[in-house]
């Protein structure tokens, strides 16, 4: 399961949400700033409790601002754990 938190108005979050959309990839986008429970749940993900967005999870995995190299790397890992 890949979730996007970030805010529409945020560049870099339309940068992720295009990536994911051009590799037809499945994920949930979480608008922090449009929902109080997305924004508890990044919150919830941080020991400083910050908005630290864009945040990208895949499965257990927290990337903060990933490279493409860096997703890319963690996509194919999720790819190989569900087969």
């Amino acid at each position: 399961m890949i979730k996007l938190y970030g805010a529409e108005r945020c560049h870099k979050t339309k940068y992720y949400k295009t990536f994911f959309e051009t590799r037809n990839l499945d994920y949930a986008f979480l608008d922090v700033e449009q929902s109080l429970l997305f924004a508890e749940e990044l919150r919830s993900l941080y020991e400083n409790r910050k908005l630290n967005f864009p945040t990208i999870t895949i499965g257990k995995k927290k990337l903060r601002n990933p490279t493409d190299k860096e997703l890319n790397k963690w996509l194919d890992k999720l790819k190989t754990e569900e087969i």
